[in-house]
């Protein structure tokens, strides 16, 4: 941990708790995003890639109840 952060924490530290709790939802919604993004940039590109192979016929797709159903039939 770097100085001003060590620093930063042990100011924050004797703050009241809602103000602390603030802060930590705060630090970890901006976590969050940063993890969002990457996670919707490689969904995205999942997506693409699945329709792409679907368009040229070199996958197939199944009604999710004959998947579950089948599933469900497996593991009985």
């Amino acid at each position: 941990m770097t100085e001003d952060a060590e620093r930063v924490k042990q100011e924050v530290i004797q703050l009241p708790e809602s103000d602390r709790a603030e802060l930590a939802h705060l630090l970890i919604e901006s976590l969050d995003e940063i993890e969002e993004a990457d996670v919707e940039a490689a969904w995205g590109m999942e997506v693409e890639g699945r329709l792409r192979r679907i368009e040229e016929g070199k996958s197939h797709s199944r009604p999710a109840y004959d998947v579950l159903a089948e599933i469900r039939d497996r593991y009985r």
